[in-house]
C-alpha cells in the first residue's frame, strides 16, 4: 500500500509555562520513548515582571532549552495556564452540534468576565445529568481573550519555534493520566487526577481520557512555604530551601526532627487541600451517578510520597504518583516525575 504521508519520526514539543520554570517534552512518533526532556527556570526577580518583560523572559528560557538538545523540528503545542482561562461548568438541554454551540456560546456569553467577541470560546461534553425531571448535558467551558492567545503565539515565534496548536492544562493532564493506565480495567475507572503546582491545584475528574469535572484550587507550593516560614518564624528563601531539601529526600534519609515540624507546618493547608478535594469527590458521586473513583493519581511539581500519603489516608482513596513515562523502557533522572505531566501530556496531543 502506498503511503502518501510519512508518519512523524517526533512528536511535536510540548511547552508547559509555570510560574518558576518552562518545561520542553518531546516523544516518538508513537509515543513510545521519550526523545528529550528540559526544564528551564526562570530567573528570580524583585518585582513583577510586565506582560512585555514576561514575552522575553519566556522567550529567552525556551531559547535556552532548545539549544543544545536533541529536539528534532520546531513544531510546538503550547499550554494555556489556568490563569489564562476562564473556566466554567454548565448544563444546557440535551442537542447536538450547533444547536449545542450555539447554547453553549449564549451559555458562556452572559459568564464571561470580558466582551464575547474578544473570547475564542472551546468547550468539552462532560456527561448526562438529571436534574428534576429532566436530562442535561453537562459540559466543560473554556474560554480565553484572543489577545492573550495573540501573546503565547507571540512568544513561541520569538523563540524561532512554530506553534502548531494551542491547548488547556486540563486536557494535556488528562492525556497525561490516560497515557499511563492503558489497560481496559484502568480506562473503565474513574480517578481523581489532582496537580499541584507552586500557586494552584488542578483537580480533576477522568475516565480514560474523557474529562468530566475540573476545579482550580487556591493551594499550591507557595502556600506550603509561607505557612512553614510563619510556623518555624524564618524567612521564606529559607522555608523554601528546607522544604524542598526534605521533599527530595527519602523517608529514612530525613531529619525526624526537621520531618516532624514540617508536617505540623503544613498541616492547617493540607487539611485545606484535602475538604476541598473531597468536595470534589462529593460533587461526583451526586452529579455523575452510578460509577465510583477508583483511584487518586497525585502530580505536579509539588507531588511528594508523604503529601500522596497525606491525602491518601484522608479522601480514602487508593493513590498513586503521577509518572507519565513511566510506559517507556528508559527515561533518564529527571527529578519528579510528576512535573512533567502538563508537557508529556501536550506532546501526546493528537494532531490529526
Amino acid at each position: 500500500m502506498i503511503q502518501w504521508l510519512p508518519k512523524r519520526r517526533c512528536s511535536p514539543i510540548g511547552i508547559d509555562i509555570g510560574v518558576r520554570s518552562v518545561k520542553l517534552v518531546q516523544l516518538s512518533g508513537d509515543r513510545s520513548r521519550l526523545v528529550e526532556a528540559v526544564r528551564v527556570e526562570f530567573p528570580q526577580v524583585a518585582e513583577q515582571p510586565t506582560p512585555e518583560q514576561q514575552t522575553a523572559r519566556v522567550a529567552e528560557a525556551l531559547t535556552k532549552g532548545l539549544t543544545g538538545r536533541s529536539f528534532h523540528g520546531r513544531d510546538a503545542v503550547v499550554c494555556l495556564s489556568d490563569k489564562q482561562l476562564f473556566l466554567q461548568n454548565v448544563r444546557v438541554p440535551k442537542q447536538a452540534g450547533d444547536s449545542l454551540d450555539r447554547l453553549v456560546a449564549q451559555e458562556a456569553a452572559a459568564r464571561l468576565p470580558y466582551a464575547v467577541d474578544e473570547a475564542e470560546i472551546r468547550y468539552v461534553e462532560a456527561a448526562d445529568v438529571r436534574q428534576g425531571e429532566s436530562v442535561l448535558r453537562e459540559v466543560i467551558v473554556f474560554a480565553c481573550q484572543k489577545a492573550v492567545l495573540h501573546q503565547s503565539l507571540q512568544v513561541c515565534l520569538q523563540a524561532k519555534l512554530n506553534p502548531i496548536a494551542l491547548d488547556v492544562e486540563p486536557a494535556a493532564l488528562v492525556r497525561s493520566y490516560a497515557g499511563q493506565f492503558r489497560r481496559e480495567d484502568d480506562r473503565q475507572g474513574r480517578a481523581l487526577v489532582v496537580h499541584i503546582g507552586y500557586s494552584r491545584t488542578a483537580a480533576m475528574i477522568a475516565q480514560g481520557d474523557d474529562l468530566l469535572f475540573v476545579k482550580y484550587i487556591e493551594v499550591g507550593g507557595q502556600h506550603l512555604d509561607t505557612a512553614i516560614a510563619t510556623y518555624l518564624k524564618m524567612d521564606l528563601p529559607e522555608a523554601v530551601a528546607l522544604r524542598r531539601h526534605s521533599g527530595d529526600r527519602r523517608a529514612d534519609m530525613q531529619d525526624p526532627e526537621i520531618a516532624r515540624s514540617l508536617t505540623q507546618a503544613a498541616r492547617p493547608v493540607l487539611e485545606r487541600l484535602a475538604a476541598e478535594l473531597a468536595m470534589c469527590v462529593r460533587y461526583h458521586s451526586v452529579t455523575f451517578r452510578g460509577q465510583p473513583i477508583v483511584r487518586l493519581v497525585l502530580g505536579g511539581g509539588e507531588a511528594t510520597a508523604q503529601l500522596l500519603e497525606t491525602l491518601g489516608k484522608q479522601l480514602e482513596l487508593p493513590c498513586e504518583l503521577s509518572d507519565p513515562f513511566r510506559t517507556f523502557p528508559t527515561v533518564p533522572n529527571l527529578g519528579r516525575k510528576g512535573q512533567w505531566d502538563v508537557a508529556a501530556g501536550l506532546a501526546m496531543r493528537d494532531l490529526n
